[in-house]
């Protein structure tokens, strides 16, 4: 049961292109936003289509995968868990955050011309 705990999976699109950052210890970063989509019957009977979007950050050997093979656009299938923290913004107010942090990643459209 523990396998279940804190467990997120996301099928969706890429907003944009991912941001890659790289740090001088050699550890890379990739954030990125997808957007997942239902749809339901509003009272009325309408059909209603409705967008979420999901912040992601990718460590390491992911990041160098999604640098790669993922751009703005493509569908992906994602798993990893569930992530807040917070800040202080310049005005002193205390902001929260939420993420996905990946564990791993299935390519479901063509991914991007990687240049040789």
């Amino acid at each position: 049961m523990n396998q279940l705990r804190n467990r997120v999976q996301l099928i969706g699109f890429l907003g944009k292109d991912p941001e890659i950052k790289e740090f001088g210890d050699g550890k890379k970063v990739a954030r990125f936003t997808m957007a997942t989509n239902s749809d339901y019957r509003n009272s009325d009977g309408e059909q209603v289509k409705e967008t979420q979007w999901h912040n992601v950050v990718a460590w390491d050997k992911k990041a160098t995968i999604i640098e790669n093979h993922v751009s703005k656009g493509q569908e992906i299938c994602i798993e990893g868990k569930l992530t807040t923290r917070s800040y202080e913004d310049k005005n002193g107010i205390k902001r929260f955050f939420t993420e996905v942090v990946l564990s791993d990643l299935v390519l479901l459209s063509k991914s991007k011309e990687v240049a040789a």
